[in-house]
């Protein structure tokens, strides 16, 4: 591995860092203040006036690794500038058009899409005039083992039926949500039981498709993002809406989580980055005992631990990325289960010592602190929760050891 980031990765990040201290970080009160007076679930003002200048900036899509609809950097080019992003993670990815789910559904469109479907949806998307969801985690069934999905994808003639309810479908939200990725079974006889599922495109506007209700995450609505319960009852798409073919949803999945893994860590090691700073900033001015809070122990420690958690995530993530871009997502199957696993908790570790050092303002709303906790703390479950990523690493590790 190479730790020397390339010239044009360098140029990057001086530009990215530019426009987070000239637009983004200026505006993140401004952004909250919009929510808060605002139709929660309609698009902040500040994020739709940012985005051209990100786009006129040359920071758009940078996601993509294909050159053809992105700027064709590798993972280990994008995960610095993903980092970076990650700072302001309530709307600065957004501002660059690099936020999930989107990015993970035009990754899937970009590798698994037919040309119309491309024309009719990735363009939008790569536009950034629409956004979309991904309909995977059902309320009845632990999702966890996704061929437990019990949603049906049932060919009538030329269309397909599909009918079942998803929840915690992040970015149902917005009124811009205009399709949705939808995993069911289209072949649940089928003696290969990752063979039984497909994955279909479903207009969010059809007939039959009803969000029920938005999910609160430890009291955040995360508007006007969301996470929402759905309804699919009896939803007819044309049967070229399907993705790849029938049974081809696991491959498709596992085609689109292992960059979208390695975007949510880079995204959280921004946010410790900057709850680090905010922690060291706030001790140096506190004064406890007749001397600052940085002169304690304990506090010290606290800045040490974090700074050290931090490194090794962050080498742990770019192992994974550098693995991914040389040998495939199959190959680093197992860096990307740790990272899934070690990033998380990390941010976790990191966001409450810094918490605890400002004390009753850290929980409170008037910093990013508690939120940023809540968030850290969904995606231990996200993508896979821990449980299913340490039993990938077990395995991996008992068949090395089996191997004479």
């Amino acid at each position: 591995m190479h730790f020397e980031h390339s010239p044009k990765v360098k140029d990057l990040q001086r530009r990215f860092v530019a426009f987070m201290r000239e637009h983004i970080y200026p505006n993140e009160a401004t952004f909250h203040r919009q929510i808060a007076e605002g139709d929660r679930w309609q698009p902040t003002a500040i994020v739709e006036e940012l985005k051209p200048k990100a786009r006129a900036a040359g920071l758009w899509n940078l996601f993509l690794p294909d050159s053809e609809y992105g700027a064709g950097l590798t993972n280990v080019e994008y995960a610095p500038l993903c980092e970076i992003m990650g700072r302001v993670s309530p709307f600065a990815p957004e501002v660059f058009n690099c936020s999930a789910p989107d990015t993970g559904n035009m990754e899937v469109l970009v590798r698994y899409g037919t040309e119309t479907q491309r024309k009719q949806w990735l363009e939008p998307l790569l536009a950034g005039t629409i956004r979309s969801c991904f309909a995977m985690t059902e309320p009845d069934v632990a999702s966890s083992d996704a061929t437990n999905i019990k949603s049906s994808i049932v060919r009538d003639g030329g269309e397909y039926v599909i009918n079942g309810r998803k929840w915690w479908i992040s970015g149902a939200g917005d009124p811009r949500c205009r399709i949705a990725i939808f995993m069911g079974k289209s072949d649940p006889q089928n003696p290969e039981r990752h063979k039984q599922q497909s994955m279909i495109l479903v207009p969010m506007d059809g007939p039959g498709v009803t969000i029920r209700r938005m999910l609160p995450v430890f009291g955040y609505d995360d508007a006007p993002h969301g996470h929402a319960e759905i309804a699919f009852e009896n939803v007819r798409v044309p049967a070229s809406n399907m993705l790849l073919g029938e049974g081809r949803g696991f491959e498709i999945a596992q085609g689109r989580l292992g960059p979208g893994r390695i975007h949510h860590c880079m995204r959280l090691i921004g946010v410790a980055e900057r709850a680090l700073e905010a922690m060291c900033a706030r001790v140096q001015r506190r004064v406890a005992f007749g001397k600052p809070l940085a002169e304690q122990g304990t506090i010290r420690a606290d800045i040490a631990e974090s700074r050290m958690d931090i490194e090794q995530a962050r080498l742990l993530t770019m192992k994974a990325a550098y693995m991914m871009d040389t040998v495939g997502n199959k190959t680093a199957r197992g860096e990307l289960a740790m990272v899934k696993i070690v990033v998380p908790r990390m941010a976790l570790r990191v966001l409450d010592r810094a918490i605890q050092a400002h004390g009753a303002a850290g929980v409170s709303a008037d910093l990013p602190l508690a939120a940023a906790w809540a968030h850290a703390r969904t995606i231990r479950l996200a993508d896979g929760p821990d449980e299913v990523h340490r039993e990938a690493i077990a395995k991996l590790e008992l068949k090395k050891s089996a191997t004479p």
